[in-house]
């Protein structure tokens, strides 16, 4: 199985330090859902794992939660991508939780549920936090500079940052390199 795990805010929609709270303020970054339906038609399963301690933190309930993701889903359908399932943990910081990037439990779950290990599988984020909990597990991080990421373009990353870490300038970016890598080779004439 073909899987890439994104992070959702400032991965895939803008993100908001006052978090994103309704569907209304759940905004699509340029290319964003472009890139993942080209991910789908070359034929990778794109799933999400992201943080959402505002549920916690009683900033928004899980029906606003759902309604953001039911308004991702439309937006991608119309691209001609999907995204295969939604894991988030819902806890604020201080609740102590496995699942909480930048523990793996998340990446764990994904696991599971797809039945897959993880190691060498895509993570995308653009967060410190979102590389580490996948390179828990074994993935390949990659950071896009869109979100948090938009501070490091120019710059080399700090040392905290997993080994090997790729940079992409975006979502659009990560699928152009990833479909690229495994295209087949063209054949000279």
């Amino acid at each position: 199985m073909k899987l890439v795990i994104l992070d959702r805010d400032g991965t895939i929609n803008a993100d908001s330090d006052e978090f994103i709270k309704s569907p209304e303020e759940w905004t699509p970054l340029p290319g964003a859902l472009e890139a993942i339906a080209r991910l789908n038609h070359a034929g990778w399963h794109t799933v999400i794992a992201s943080n959402q301690s505002g549920l916690g933190r009683g900033l928004f309930d899980v029906a606003s939660l759902n309604a953001m993701h039911a308004k991702m889903h439309k937006m991608l359908a119309a691209q001609g991508g999907r995204i295969d399932a939604v894991f988030y943990c819902p806890h604020s910081p201080d609740e102590g939780c496995l699942c909480r990037k930048p523990l793996p439990g998340l990446f764990e779950q994904i696991g599971e549920r797809f039945g897959v290990d993880l190691k060498g599988t895509p993570v995308v984020g653009d967060g410190l936090r979102d590389l580490q909990a996948g390179a828990a597990v074994g993935c390949d991080p990659h950071l896009v500079l869109t979100g948090k990421g938009a501070e490091f373009r120019g710059r080399p990353l700090p040392p905290a940052y997993p080994a090997g870490t790729q940079v992409h300038e975006d979502l659009a970016g990560f699928a152009d390199w990833l479909i690229a890598r495994l295209a087949p080779p063209k054949s000279l004439p």
